[in-house]
């Protein structure tokens, strides 16, 4: 009890004094990060009075209306502790040094009835007095009010299931951000490697055969016959091998970045293709692939089942988000269930959180938008 009494006490006095000093400090605490630090620091010394774990910042709503709050219940719960305390240690002097100050300066007991001192007698049964009522309503009130403005203060910074939910949500993303950032490096690094050491290998080897198939000039001779499978399998390696590649990460991206890939998917496609590109600046690895996917599937899709004459692409960076339309003036009546990749291009896009917008009515015009953020 003597520990919460001492806990209590300091309790309220450092409330007093931060009471004070957020009124002094309001308009700076109108900055959120200022106004979350400030509730975060009431909120551990809350926890740590009541011995209850600290669930973590508070949202900057709450933040502000702490502060708001905590200037009236800080001020007034703290002003009766330090009264309290105040006027033990004022019946304590007057008990012993009433004698020793000036007549007109005396101090008097009982600020409330202000009862002058001015002989021992009232001295000591008077100061006797009040420091027995104050000492005892110091030990058993003053806890009672700090864990009053502890209570008070946690209820109004405890985050309610939705900002939990919310804080939640933040976290994983930034939790997704870096994997997708790890994943999209670890992309690039394994298709560096089977470009610059398994495909190198591959095309050697195919070389060697090449002119060991030359070298044998007896068609008949059953060597030959291996060489000649070996020869073609190692080709077909390389064509498969290609085409992992380009799944993984396409090379052309490593290369020439987004603006440049696309651009290069325009010079190949069969169908006219207007390109209009905005700064883009740096993309995550992941961000880049996925956009390089979906253009490249759509123009494919173009080009098997639009019957189309023209098609433009646009990609541009709005803050932290990625759009990019790809429309054409084919036939339209492009539909998931049909196998035209869409689907794909869905899942690819979803994995970072992003959306695809498809407006393909029979006849025409098809437009695919599709948003990705950066984040």
């Amino acid at each position: 009890m003597r520990d919460r009494a001492f806990s209590g006490s300091v309790y309220l006095l450092g409330t007093l004094a931060t009471a004070v000093l957020t009124a002094l400090a309001l308009p700076v605490l109108l900055a959120p990060p200022a106004a979350r630090g400030w509730a975060g620091l009431h909120r551990r010394r809350a926890a740590k009075l009541l011995g209850v774990p600290d669930d973590g910042p508070p949202g900057v709503r709450r933040a502000l209306a702490w502060a708001f709050a905590h200037v009236f219940a800080g001020f007034t719960l703290g002003l009766a502790a330090l009264l309290c305390l105040g006027n033990i240690l004022t019946g304590a002097v007057v008990m012993t040094s009433w004698w020793a100050f000036p007549y007109d300066a005396r101090p008097t007991l009982f600020s409330f009835l202000d009862v002058p001192v001015d002989d021992w007698a009232t001295a000591l049964a008077g100061g006797s007095v009040q420091v027995a009522v104050l000492s005892a309503a110091a030990w058993w009130g003053l806890p009672v009010l700090a864990r009053l403005h502890a209570r008070l203060c946690l209820a109004m910074l405890v985050q309610s299931a939705r900002e939990q939910l919310t804080e939640r949500v933040d976290v994983l993303t930034r939790s997704r951000v870096g994997v997708v950032d790890a994943h999209g490096t670890e992309l690039q690094r394994i298709e560096r490697d089977l470009h610059d050491g398994t495909q190198a290998r591959l095309v050697t080897i195919a070389m060697q055969l090449g002119l060991a198939r030359e070298l044998l000039t007896d068609e008949q001779n059953p060597l030959a016959t291996l060489l000649r499978q070996a020869h073609e399998t190692t080709e077909e390696a390389m064509v498969e091998l290609r085409t992992v590649l380009q799944t993984i990460y396409p090379p052309i991206l490593a290369d020439r970045g987004l603006d440049g890939a696309l651009a290069a998917l325009a010079a190949r496609s069969s169908v006219p293709a207007h390109v209009e590109l905005t700064d883009l600046g740096t993309l995550p690895a992941a961000v880049e692939a996925v956009a390089y996917y979906v253009i490249a599937e759509a123009l494919t899709n173009v080009t098997k089942h639009a019957a189309a004459t023209r098609v433009s692409l646009r990609v541009e960076r709005s803050g932290d988000l990625l759009s990019a339309e790809v429309a054409d003036d084919g036939r339209g009546g492009a539909d998931d269930a049909r196998g035209t990749g869409i689907a794909g291009i869905r899942r690819r896009v979803a994995a970072l959180d992003g959306t695809v917008r498809l407006d393909s009515p029979p006849g025409g015009p098809t437009t695919l938008a599709v948003q990705i953020p950066l984040l």
